[in-house]
C-alpha cells in the first residue's frame, strides 16, 4: 500500500480509508474516527481538537502514526523478501 505522510492537515477519513490499521490507536487516543459522520469531513488536527487534545498531544499523535505506519511497510517489505 502506498505510505503517506500523516500531517495535522490529513482528512480523516481518507487516512482511515488508506491506513485501516491504524484504527486502533485513533480508539486507544480517545477518537472514534470510523463511526463518526464528521471523520469525512474533519482534519487530524480538528479532530484531536474535538476531543480536547492540544498542540504537545495532537504532535505525538501523528509522530506515532507515522511511526506505526513505517513499521508495518518494514514488515512488508522483509515479508516480501523472504519469497
Amino acid at each position: 500500500m502506498k505510505k503517506i505522510k500523516i500531517t495535522r492537515e490529513t482528512n480523516m477519513q481518507a487516512l482511515l480509508f488508506h491506513k485501516p490499521e491504524l484504527a486502533g490507536m485513533l480508539l486507544s487516543s480517545g477518537m472514534g474516527c470510523m463511526g463518526c459522520p464528521m471523520a469525512q469531513m474533519e482534519t487530524i488536527e480538528e479532530g484531536c481538537r474535538a476531543h480536547g487534545m492540544d498542540d504537545k498531544e495532537i504532535d505525538e499523535l501523528i509522530e506515532r502514526l507515522n511511526k506505526e505506519e513505517l513499521v508495518k511497510d518494514k514488515k512488508k517489505i522483509k515479508v516480501n523478501k523472504r519469497k
